[in-house]
């Protein structure tokens, strides 16, 4: 029988105990997929807060994965999030390149067939969150329609 614990500390707090134990987290190591999950639970909220109906977290195929799926009045709202926790890298929505806006397209395009939605009016935004410390609430920047679909006539906005 196992016997559930109260959490003691948060994910952040633990986080910085662990990071202080054996040294800040690597590009793509754990806290990078952590602050990833709760940049898009934090953008999740944020557009909800703004009217947007969340459709899909996380929807994944074989191609990859879009980070939310959501409904703004009658389109279909295709979001990238970016979380970083400092902007020594750059700020976040710079790191959707045309590479990304490619595969996003392409992400896109099978979700509105798989779920013939294809008449639907269907956008790109980034959310853009930059989360410095604990402390500090984060810098959260919305970019409403951040591009258009790469290619020729693949998908209308």
């Amino acid at each position: 029988m196992a016997l559930k614990l109260p959490r003691l500390v948060s994910k952040l707090a633990a986080s910085k105990l662990f990071e202080g134990l054996i040294g800040p987290a690597v590009s793509g190591g754990w806290l990078a997929g952590w602050l990833g999950d709760e940049g898009e639970r934090l953008a999740a909220r944020y557009l909800r807060r703004q009217g947007f109906r969340i459709l899909a977290r996380r929807y994944r195929t074989a191609m990859g994965e879009i980070d939310l799926i959501a409904r703004d009045g009658k389109s279909i709202v295709f979001v990238e999030v970016k979380t970083r926790r400092s902007e020594a890298a750059g700020l976040p929505h710079e790191a959707v390149d045309l590479h990304k806006q490619a595969q996003l397209t392409r992400l896109a395009l099978a979700f509105l067939k798989r779920f013939r939605l294809l008449e639907q009016p269907a956008r790109f935004d980034v959310v853009s969150i930059v989360w410095a410390a604990a402390a500090c609430p984060p810098e959260i920047i919305h970019y409403r329609n951040a591009f258009e679909p790469p290619g020729r006539g693949q998908m209308y906005s």
